[in-house]
């Protein structure tokens, strides 16, 4: 499968309908789940792996994982509503993932890859929520793909020093979601990092 296959594919992947300003839910668009798959795909960290997808949300990566070939996909969020939508989403492409309900800070388990979109620690009720993600991605898998604020870069270097790091820069476009936001759809700079410990 080429990136823009997938990329079309994971069009047909339904939004959730009442996100949550404190969890930071944003939806990960189709084009950005591609790219971060793609990069992952493309160094042997998706086909024939266990893959958990952290913060799951709709289920985007989880799918689009499956879709390019995992061995297996668990898809890990809080909020059950959000695991519905997830669920709901890989009936509809027609892959079986696992979904547990749980915190990330509680969640155990062993993987090959870890894929995710975390929450940046933006809201004060979820400050250093990305660091959190962080520590149970590299304890869970001995390779991590994240979306990280750009230039996030130092910070991964001072906060996982013993990890190899490969960024790749991406625009991430954001529609409007919540009351704060100004503008109909916004484009922001992020980096995709492939962190392996």
């Amino acid at each position: 499968m080429k990136k823009k296959e997938l990329a079309i594919l994971l069009e047909q992947v339904e939004d959730i309908s009442e996100p949550e300003v404190a969890e930071e839910q944003y939806s990960t668009p189709a084009t950005v789940a591609s790219e971060l798959l793609f990069f992952a795909f493309m160094r042997g960290d998706i086909a024939n792996r266990v893959v958990y997808d952290l913060g799951c949300g709709n289920g985007i990566l989880g799918i689009g994982a499956k879709l390019l070939g995992a061995l297996k996909v668990v898809g890990i969020d809080i909020d059950e509503k959000v695991i519905e939508v997830a669920q709901s989403n890989s009936n509809r492409l027609g892959v079986e993932l696992d979904y547990k309900i749980s915190d990330v800070q509680e969640l155990e388990g062993e993987a090959d890859t870890v894929v995710m979109n975390p929450p940046f620690g933006a809201q004060r009720i979820n400050t250093h929520a990305d660091r959190i993600f962080l520590e149970k991605a590299l304890e869970l898998a001995p390779v991590v793909y994240s979306i990280l604020n750009a230039g996030s870069e130092s910070f991964l270097r001072a906060f996982v020093p013993h990890a190899a790091i490969v960024r790749f820069p991406l625009a991430f476009p954001l529609k409007k979601r919540f009351w704060f936001h100004k503008e109909e759809k916004k484009t922001i700079s992020v980096d995709i990092y492939r962190l392996k410990r």
